[in-house]
């Protein structure tokens, strides 16, 4: 199977997303041993961040696919327009696992994504605006799109399950590993 991950989050160096998805990558190319690997950045500015990352994996079945352009053309061009498959730019694809901040649209691939909390919504006099308007529109496209929802917790998919009227039956908690 031809699997996509959007890496994108990992040039926030520090963050929350961004050590999820570079534990979450290292692990599945640590166990897994029959699956391709396609592993999507886009950054005008931080894409050696993504070089980097890519040359501490074991590559026989990983492949970097690096875009140049910043987040708020995508959000634009996936959440607002949904414009241009991720396979234009990865080639086909069986799943694409989204990150948690664009939704892009399939051409042919299963779609997946993590949502971490459901906090801009549930709580949206308290984030920035923007944030609340980027979660509204990219979570309005998982829903459509999305064959499997990983939640970080039972709390999160509860929330999903009453915020989006998403069925439980295509929500999965898969609890983040520790990391020290």
């Amino acid at each position: 199977m031809r699997i996509g991950i959007d890496i994108s989050q990992i040039v926030y160096e520090g963050t929350g997303v961004g050590t999820y998805v570079r534990r979450m990558v290292e692990a599945l190319l640590a166990i897994d041993t029959k699956n391709t690997y396609i592993l999507f950045g886009a950054s005008l500015r931080r894409r050696g961040v993504f070089e980097e990352f890519f040359a501490t994996l074991p590559r026989a079945r990983a492949r970097l696919v690096t875009v140049p352009i910043p987040p708020t053309i995508l959000d634009l061009m996936w959440n607002r327009f949904h414009t241009t498959p991720i396979e234009k730019f990865t080639g086909p694809l069986d799943v694409f696992w989204s990150s948690d901040w664009t939704q892009p649209p399939l051409a042919r691939a299963k779609g997946m994504t993590t949502i971490h909390d459901m906090i801009a919504l549930k709580f949206p006099g308290e984030t920035d605006k923007g944030i609340v308007a980027t979660h509204k529109r990219r979570l309005a496209w998982v829903k459509k799109e999305c064959a499997m929802i990983l939640c970080d917790s039972q709390s999160t998919k509860k929330d999903v399950m009453e915020l989006l009227n998403i069925p439980g039956e295509k929500l999965r908690v898969v609890y983040p590993g520790a990391t020290l």
